[in-house]
């Protein structure tokens, strides 16, 4: 039998897991999400409830992925055989598929942007017309496709390379770059004139703006910003040495997924602040609040095509590691070989993300349970599937694998001293459950808080 590829080094595989959390959900979603919910307030909240609740359920996935050395439905099949507790993994492969098809969406709005930031095409532009540039791209028939299409093969190349020669090998490229391009743009931020102001939003908290809206959005930003419940951090286990300290990598990945979220933040609300934007701008802020600040800036251009290229290593660093999932199970399910296996899941979920980039233009009026495919595939994803699929994962390894193998797994058959094992486990069992029942019933619109 072939040897299974797995990750080379320590550096590795956090770059690897650490990408795999930081996507466009940091730099994108998590500034406007903490604008809307009162910066500071909401970044306090939202640390909580990484450390308490991301981080224990983080260490799970990894738990469950190096103990079966499988991919999501091979791990639970091969820990419970013929059982149904394979239908979790089953979840996990199929929210893979599912999100990377509309991510993809998004990622392919990142290329179009990088590509118009080096065209110079937002000099002269006021805020209607970067408005309109915005919406035209959006609604048209081609472009969108030819940059999702282009941002699905790009992500195919590596995957197909494998573990060690393919996403180690690229991640530990791309992930120093991310960073060293977002404190370039930290460093340009906080630089510019009324800075303070963002920076104050950004690390001043102001308790009376935490309301149980703050505190619920702040635990299922938590949730989804570290790729928990959709099989990502189950197949990257699977992946690791088992000499690695599962909860060190655990808490790294959780600290630099944090810390991206924050730098993000500072690049992004002293600029806002700066030129008099609301904070709360929504997702906009990125393709239509962000081209007309920096074309307004000292060195604009230059910034504007960093932090572009910002996004998209972001996306990209992401998107590997969901089509990972699916091509993990193709190649140990299926008995496929790597290379068809990445070019069948490529192209499968390219052409369902075909239906949910044309959801803005012409496919804009096909509505299916009165939503368009992108808002389906994000609201079953998001709001469905990875708060099932979590809370299963919890149950699993709290309530179903002996605590005598967790222990065995998390501290390397006795060799490390696992002292937080008690209050992990604990969390694992009761609080868990009940933090990512809350974020599931939420989503469902059960009740609203």
């Amino acid at each position: 039998m072939e040897k299974r590829d797995g990750f080379a080094s320590k550096f590795g595989v956090i770059a690897a897991a650490a990408g795999s959390a930081i996507g466009l959900g940091n730099i994108w979603r998590f500034p406007y999400v903490a604008g809307e919910n009162g910066g500071a307030a909401f970044i306090l909240v939202y640390l909580f409830f990484v450390v308490v609740i991301g981080v224990p359920v983080m260490l799970s996935e990894f738990t469950i992925g190096r103990r079966a050395q499988r991919n999501p439905i091979g791990a639970f099949d091969k820990l419970r055989p013929g059982s149904q507790w394979k239908w979790v993994g089953v979840m996990g492969v199929v929210v893979a598929f599912m999100i990377l098809a509309f991510y993809s969406t998004v990622a392919g709005w990142t290329l179009q942007y990088v590509y118009l930031s080096l065209a110079n095409a937002f000099a002269g532009k006021d805020s209607a017309a970067l408005n309109d540039m915005f919406v035209s791209f959006q609604t048209s028939s081609f472009l969108p496709v030819f940059w999702q299409v282009v941002f699905m093969l790009l992500t195919a190349w590596i995957v197909l390379a494998g573990i060690e020669k393919g996403i180690e090998k690229y991640t530990k490229i791309l992930m120093p770059l991310l960073f060293v391009i977002i404190i370039i743009l930290d460093i340009r931020a906080v630089t510019l004139s009324g800075a303070g102001e963002g920076l104050a939003f950004l690390f001043n908290p102001d308790f009376s703006k935490i309301t149980s809206s703050t505190i619920l959005e702040a635990l299922g930003q938590a949730f989804f910003s570290l790729s928990i419940g959709m099989g990502v951090l189950i197949t990257y286990g699977s992946y690791m040495p088992k000499n690695n300290n599962l909860s060190n990598v655990a808490f790294e990945v959780s600290f630099f997924d944090t810390l991206i979220a924050i730098l993000a933040g500072v690049a992004i609300f002293p600029a806002v602040f700066a030129f008099h934007i609301q904070p709360s701008a929504g997702p906009g802020l990125v393709f239509l609040t962000l081209p007309s600040i920096f074309q307004s800036m000292l060195g604009g251009y230059f910034f504007a095509v960093l932090f572009f290229l910002l996004l998209l290593v972001a996306a990209l660093t992401s998107s590997i590691s969901v089509l990972e999932v699916v091509v993990a199970y193709f190649v140990e399910e299926k008995n496929m070989s790597r290379k068809k296996a990445t070019a069948i899941a490529t192209a499968s979920i390219t052409i369902l993300g075909v239906f949910a980039t044309l959801s803005f233009g012409p496919l804009a009026d096909f509505k299916i349970l009165s939503k368009t495919v992108f808002d389906l595939l994000d609201f079953t994803s998001a709001n469905i599937m990875l708060p099932l699929g979590g809370f299963f994962i919890v149950i699993f390894l709290g309530w179903v694998l002996s605590k005598k193998d967790v222990i065995d797994e998390i501290s390397n058959k006795g060799q490390l001293k696992i002292k937080l094992f008690v209050i992990f486990y604990f969390i694992i069992r009761y609080i868990a459950p009940v933090a990512i029942g809350l974020i599931f019933l939420n989503g469902l619109g059960v009740f609203n808080l």
